[in-house]
């Protein structure tokens, strides 16, 4: 029987230096789901590459004194070094300077251009360098670039413009008929709220000022813009042609299925790529996943903050499954997740060493002790044994269904509960004491037999997250039943092999101040022990001094005892038309679901919110704010300086929890 085609993509790396581990997540990600694919039985195709044009690049080579193509060709080689030192499983690894890609650039760009999508104008307006964008006034930020925060400058110049609005009538009833194609759902709110319903600005395609890019083969003094040329990597990478063309790979694999990219970009994918698509003729991709960001701590990685954390960095001191499993199980679906040094270090220690690591170990080694390493399966049972056969039949199922939903780390903790079921279930039968009964022999054998066969089962389903890992245990316990497939079946592991006679340590324990001396001694955290920026300083010194307010007229406990405060989960937001201050949020309180506005934009943005679980005043009389009912309240705290900082749980609580 063929295969099913399945092909995937991440967004093409911006060569303009060393990625950081917030920018590898992405690909391992996709290497996780393109893994879980092959075992399901799909043909997958998974490309991944660098974006290597623009005025930035330009500039960066120039101040290295080196050209731009020299500085191009490192930093991709340096990219490319880390997402293989990740052991990522790509085909291809396509690269904007590749003389195939600029090629059917070139064609696309005139092909567009012949048939009137693309015309000759001038652009006037506020131009970003970093993110080689122009904007209008309305659409700055505090006079700031809206995407990045960095300084804009006045820019005028000859560009060619693609007709966007052309095709926003046709994008918008494709997104309405095709729910699955954005995701998550809060990023499909915001383009089509922020960014299509008020209207779109044709698409400026081409530059003048800077020479570091694809030229525009009728007309030389222009190049072409970044995104027709990084977009079209999807396309180009499988051989593509404009002229209609196609090679094999393009004929079999298009269009993708799935878009893996970072939420900052969702903008160019869901709305310039699918109308380039459109324009061209082709079919749009099946989905497109804008995923959450990596933090350090609280905030995005900065190297001015010093606070910069690199993938190879953390290989060297926990090595590369550790950190693929911290990255992709303390990712949420939609919302934003956190790296740090100890939070690796928990990680490594609680899930990896103990519950995975000392099962395996403790499994192996009793089967060495009791029996020489040889695997029985008496079949002596027990009622205690059919709940754990449960969890582990049930595994596959729950992992089918988190993966289909792009749900990777909710994958990953349905394997987690097998294995902690496995724990659990030596903690039940205590194997050393019945070891010390002759005639306990065959029930002991037999619950070494589960054991094997839960961490099997377990390993099985790991290869696609953890697939050193999964290997090593899989040879350790002496399997060649590696099918996931087939894991809706208990009872395959085989009998009358032998296990390894003396189990790795798979992953072990580290001591976080031992971790914190060799990091200052290798001078991986210099920068963040160096002084702070003065603002940084000032921030953390008001802090300290604390903050002192008017205080307001005592109150009785009965008159406290009024207000009612409870735990909300943010599930939907959006900005108020009209208004530069108010959001306006879908917060679950128990089984309701009331709609509150907050005085927050300025602080916090719509996508920001959705998920997250913050304290509300639900008993306030319901007010009307830019004309729209707002039915509770949510609590911030302010500084000095007017900024604000939601009121959240410090540990996990079920929204409706009361606060008291």
């Amino acid at each position: 029987m063929e295969k099913k085609p399945y092909y995937i993509t991440t967004a093409i790396a911006y060569t303009s230096g060393k990625p950081h581990i917030g920018n590898t997540y992405e690909i391992v990600l996709a290497d996780s789901i393109a893994r879980f694919k092959r075992m399901q039985g799909y043909d997958v195709r998974f490309q991944t590459g660098t974006d290597e044009h623009g005025q930035k690049i330009e500039i960066k080579a120039a101040e290295a004194g080196i050209t731009p193509k020299e500085f191009v060709d490192n930093v991709s080689s340096e990219i490319k070094r880390i997402w293989d030192l990740m052991n990522t499983s790509y085909d291809r690894f396509i690269r904007t300077t590749d003389e195939d890609h600029e090629k059917q650039v070139q064609k696309i760009f005139k092909k567009l251009h012949d048939q009137g999508d693309i015309y000759k104008g001038y652009y006037e307006g506020k131009y970003c360098t970093p993110c080689e964008s122009f904007w209008t006034p309305s659409q700055l930020v505090d006079g700031k670039c809206p995407d990045c925060g960095r300084e804009v400058i006045d820019a005028r110049e000859e560009a060619y413009f693609f007709k966007l609005s052309k095709y926003a009538d046709r994008l918008i009833d494709y997104i309405n008929t095709h729910p699955e194609f954005i995701q998550p759902e809060s990023r499909k709110n915001e383009m089509m709220n922020n960014f299509l319903l008020p209207g779109l600005q044709d698409l400026c395609v081409s530059r003048t000022s800077f020479k570091w890019g694809i030229p525009v083969d009728f007309d030389d003094k222009h190049v072409i813009y970044v995104w027709i040329d990084a977009l079209s990597n999807y396309a180009t990478g499988l051989g593509y042609d404009a002229d209609g063309n196609h090679g094999d790979l393009y004929k079999k694999y298009w269009p993708a299925d799935l878009h893996l990219i970072g939420k900052d970009i969702i903008r160019f994918h869901t709305i310039y790529w699918p109308i380039m698509l459109m324009a061209l003729g082709q079919p749009l991709p099946k989905q497109v996943f804008g995923h959450p960001w990596l933090l350090v701590g609280e905030g995005k990685m900065s190297k001015s903050k010093g606070n910069v954390i690199y993938a190879d960095d953390l290989v060297r001191y926990f090595g590369v499954d550790a950190v693929r499993y911290f990255v992709l199980h303390e990712m949420p679906f939609d919302n934003d997740g956190s790296i740090t040094w100890d939070l690796m270090v928990e990680r490594m220690n609680s899930d990896l060493a103990n519950i995975l690591g000392n099962l395996v170990n403790r499994t192996i080694s009793m089967t060495n002790k009791y029996f020489g390493g040889v695997v029985s399966n008496p079949g002596v049972c027990e009622p205690v044994d059919d709940d754990l056969k449960a969890v582990a039949l049930a595994m596959h199922e729950k992992v089918d269904g988190k993966m289909e939903k792009l749900r990777v780390a909710d994958a990953i903790s349905e394997i987690f509960t097998l294995l902690r079921r496995c724990n659990k279930y030596i903690d039940e039968t205590e194997p050393w004491k019945l070891a010390k009964d002759e005639a306990s022999k065959d029930r002991l054998a037999t619950v070494l037999y589960n054991l094997l066969e839960g961490i099997r089962m377990s390993a099985v389903a790991l290869a696609a997250f953890l697939p050193e890992t999964a290997e090593k245990i899989l040879d350790m316990i002496g399997t060649q039943q590696r099918d996931y497939l087939a894991l809706d079946q208990f009872g395959l592991m085989e009998t009358g092999v032998k296990v390894t006679e003396k189990p790795q340590i798979l992953f072990a324990r580290v001591d976080l101040n031992e971790l914190v001396e060799k990091l200052k001694a290798d001078g991986v955290i210099k920068a963040a022990e160096e002084e702070a920026p003065a603002d940084e300083a000032a921030e953390e010194k008001a802090e300290d001094d604390g903050i002192d307010i008017p205080a307001k007229d005592e109150i009785t406990y009965d008159d406290f005892a009024k207000l009612q405060f409870q735990i909300g989960e943010i599930i939907a937001c959006e900005e108020v038309r009209k208004s530069k201050k108010l959001l306006c949020s879908q917060v679950k309180i128990g089984s309701q679901v009331r709609q509150i506005v907050s005085g927050i934009k300025k602080h916090y943005s719509a996508e920001e919110m959705v998920g997250k679980k913050v304290m509300v005043v639900t008993n306030l009389k319901p007010a009307t704010l830019a004309g729209i009912r707002s039915e509770g309240m949510i609590l911030c705290a302010e500084d000095a300086d007017g900024n604000l900082s939601l009121m959240v749980p410090e540990k996990s609580m079920p929204a409706g929890a009361e606060i008291c």
